[in-house]
């Protein structure tokens, strides 16, 4: 059987932008202040609460519009036994 090209299996797709927007949480310098407080939280501490439904939003977001993409790289066609970590034959490793 011929073997397939090595290749990554990562795809781009436009949607992927917006994984960066919750990496913004990352960049404390930006948001290190402590008005305007909210339910007496500084500011610093209800970004970032704020931040964790906001990157919910934008994973699954990507999630479904990128999911239903075709692969480039094209289908792999291992069988069962080729997965298997055991050989029977020889008995469980």
């Amino acid at each position: 059987m011929p073997s397939a090209p090595q290749t990554s299996g990562l795809r781009w797709s436009n949607w992927n932008l917006l994984l960066l927007v919750p990496l913004l949480m990352l960049i404390t310098p930006f948001f290190n202040i402590a008005k305007p407080a909210v339910l007496g939280l500084p500011f610093f501490y209800w970004y970032q609460f704020a931040f964790v439904p906001v990157g919910v939003l934008c994973v699954g977001l990507v999630f479904i519009k990128t999911k239903d993409e075709p692969v480039e790289h094209g289908a792999d066609h291992l069988a069962v036994d080729d997965l298997d970590a055991g050989d029977p034959k020889k008995g469980k490793r």
